[in-house]
């Protein structure tokens, strides 16, 4: 941990005289962001070695502390698929719930909803893919199965008051379908969101896409839903991430998912690699002028406490400046 308590390297406190640089041909970008930090959950699923859950736990206090306003905590999944998540109960339990923050969970059906209630969940996410092949890959069932799950979920949610955000995975390309059409996309969110989701994450799942490709996706996904409803989700696979959650902020979007260090990588689709790092997000946000209320020195000691647990090198570009092994 003494790398990440160090000073902040000169380049990053320059972050205010940046925000001088006009923005005024970006666009019409959104004056507030909120970051959905996805590292506990997304980011740890797909670690071959079993993560302690005191670790799990205090990774999530300290992303906390940092002023994330939406922490996923985990996933009630079955342990005999992702054994990652096998301590759920524990996690979602043994975590300080800060006064504002949101601790979502996933749940792939509805037995693991009604755990993650009896857990004390408050809010529960959901997945669908846009991808037929991905979704059998992925779920073991087709998307129109994958829709009748979810709807069981949502109705149970509705009883109990229990909000739900659904995540549509391969947005941009699919592992076994390869190109996915924007129109199958915008249906696949519409019924998302007429079904009760307050707001839709589309995911780059293997991040094959492109800042041209997520701005056709994401035209045609607002011709039916809100832009406020909507979030993006991008891997890092080949280096553009960051570069199609500018194009999405662009187009409006003001909710994006990330992982602190770029953690992350989908267990059942070979080739994605980890997610876009919330250091880095949030250092481009910083030097757009964009409010998130997040503090970038809690943020890079939470993710140099990670990388030092998992005994591996961060992802992100920014932290990499700070945090050594």
């Amino acid at each position: 941990m003494a790398a990440a308590r160090k000073a902040l390297d000169p380049r990053l406190v320059g972050l205010a005289s940046l925000r001088a640089v006009s923005t005024s041909s970006m666009g019409n970008l959104p004056k507030q962001v909120k970051i959905v930090e996805v590292g506990p959950r997304d980011g740890l699923q797909n670690e071959k070695n079993i993560v302690p859950t005191p670790v799990k736990i205090r990774l999530i206090d300290m992303l906390s502390e940092a002023g994330l306003p939406v922490v996923e905590a985990t996933s009630f999944v079955s342990p005999k698929w992702v054994p990652q998540m096998s301590d759920h109960a524990e996690v979602l339990k043994g975590i300080q719930k800060f006064p504002g923050i949101n601790y979502p969970v996933l749940t792939p059906n509805l037995k693991g909803f009604q755990a993650a209630v009896a857990a004390g969940a408050k809010e529960v996410s959901i997945f669908v893919a846009a991808s037929e092949l991905f979704s059998k890959k992925n779920t073991n069932c087709s998307m129109e199965e994958s829709f009748q799950r979810s709807d069981q979920i949502l109705q149970a949610a509705r009883a109990s008051s229990i909000r739900v955000r659904g995540y549509i995975s391969c947005v941009l390309g699919c592992p076994y379908e390869g190109k996915i059409s924007p129109a199958k996309v915008a249906e696949v969110a519409k019924k998302m969101y007429s079904m009760g989701c307050y707001e839709i994450s589309l995911g780059d799942t293997i991040g094959v896409g492109t800042p041209g490709v997520m701005k056709d996706m994401l035209s045609a996904v607002m011709q039916e839903v809100p832009v406020a409803a909507l979030a993006v989700h991008c891997h890092d696979t080949y280096g553009q991430a960051l570069a199609n959650t500018l194009v999405a902020l662009q187009m409006g979007v003001s909710v994006v998912d990330s992982s602190v260090a770029g953690l992350g990588g989908c267990p059942y689709a070979k080739g994605a690699s980890g997610n876009l790092a919330t250091e880095d997000l949030l250092y481009m946000l910083d030097g757009l002028g964009i409010h998130t209320g997040v503090d970038l020195q809690k943020l890079l000691e939470a993710g140099a406490f990670i990388c030092q647990a998992l005994n591996r090198k961060t992802s992100s570009r920014v932290a990499q400046t700070t945090c050594k092994l």
